[in-house]
């Protein structure tokens, strides 16, 4: 038997659980990897609430969990460029990484580079090819100014990164506690509130070329208010203002591919990009993971250790 997380209906954290399920079996094509760290995620947790019904509905019982590392632990038929024991970095569309063994296409598998650790492995994923599509769809060039929403968040601390690394100068919104931090990438960090769009033009004099919005709240709406081209405003959260603005909303979808995580991953392991981790929990301690994520102040990624 192996455990996993399951919930039956819509609801808060509390219709979270951990069953006793039995050890799952690769089909053709697939790898069976004993999960090490497994990163959570904003949109796992709108779901569980029901508040992504129409757009990805659940299944009850449903699992959860698109983000993982860990050791390949069984191989499927057909399946011959990965052996059993290699470390891998991975993701699944099946909702079932928040467990101690995920079933994961061989192709949608990569290898986990040196240097980078089992918990910025597992919390690379959603987080990262998220952050990887909202930076590519604006454009960051030398010379910009790139503005980001929730700059201390998950999907923000790599979209920062990754538009510093493009060349860019990148303004980050986020509370007073984050600000050194970010200083410390080489961020401007500017404090969300009243007063942000003073704020802002204060500290880019010359104007502001692009906006990623990681956090929604009417950021789409302020991007425009700075005079920036609706092509080179993504949001991965406020559909209806993009649908209302013409804005983009390339995100997760756009940038999921073994592709794109094997080059952040490789990244990572050369020190270029780093994945905050805020905290650690156990597998069994779901709940408690899952209340901090809610709470929308999180550094980083929050991750899960079976």
């Amino acid at each position: 038997m192996a455990r996993a997380i399951r919930f039956d209906e819509y609801g808060d954290v509390d219709v979270l659980r951990v069953e006793d399920v039995p050890r799952p079996a690769p089909g053709r094509g697939q790898v069976l990897v004993e999960v090490r760290a497994a990163g959570i995620n904003p949109g796992e947790a709108a779901i569980r609430q029901g508040f992504l019904h129409d757009r990805w509905p659940a299944t009850f019982p449903s699992g959860q969990g698109s983000d993982f590392a860990g050791v390949v632990a069984e191989l499927g038929d057909g399946v011959e460029e990965i052996a059993v024991g290699d470390e891998v970095i991975g993701f699944v569309h099946t909702r079932s990484s928040h467990a101690d063994y995920v079933v994961a296409e061989a192709s949608d598998l990569t290898p986990r580079p040196d240097g980078v650790s089992w918990e910025a492995a597992g919390a690379l994923f959603v987080a990262g090819t998220t952050a990887y599509a909202a930076t590519a769809a604006v454009r960051p060039r030398e010379g910009d100014t790139v503005v980001v929403s929730g700059a201390a968040g998950g999907v923000g601390s790599l979209a920062v990164q990754l538009a510093l690394l493009a060349g860019a100068t990148v303004i980050g919104l986020a509370g007073e506690a984050n600000h050194a931090w970010l200083r410390e990438l080489g961020v401007i960090p500017v404090a969300y509130g009243e007063g942000v769009l003073e704020r802002i033009k204060e500290a880019a004099p010359d104007g502001v070329h692009a906006f990623v919005d990681t956090f929604g709240s009417g950021y789409v709406e302020l991007a425009l208010h700075l005079g920036i081209h609706p092509g080179r405003i993504d949001t991965i959260i406020d559909y209806e203002a993009a649908a209302k603005y013409n804005v983009k909303t390339e995100g997760n979808m756009a940038g999921a591919s073994a592709e794109v995580l094997r080059e952040l991953s490789l990244l990572v392991g050369k020190g270029l990009l780093d994945v905050p981790i805020a905290r650690v929990y156990p597998l069994d301690e779901v709940r408690e993971a899952y209340r901090e994520l809610e709470q929308r102040h999180t550094r980083g990624k929050i991750v899960l250790r079976p």
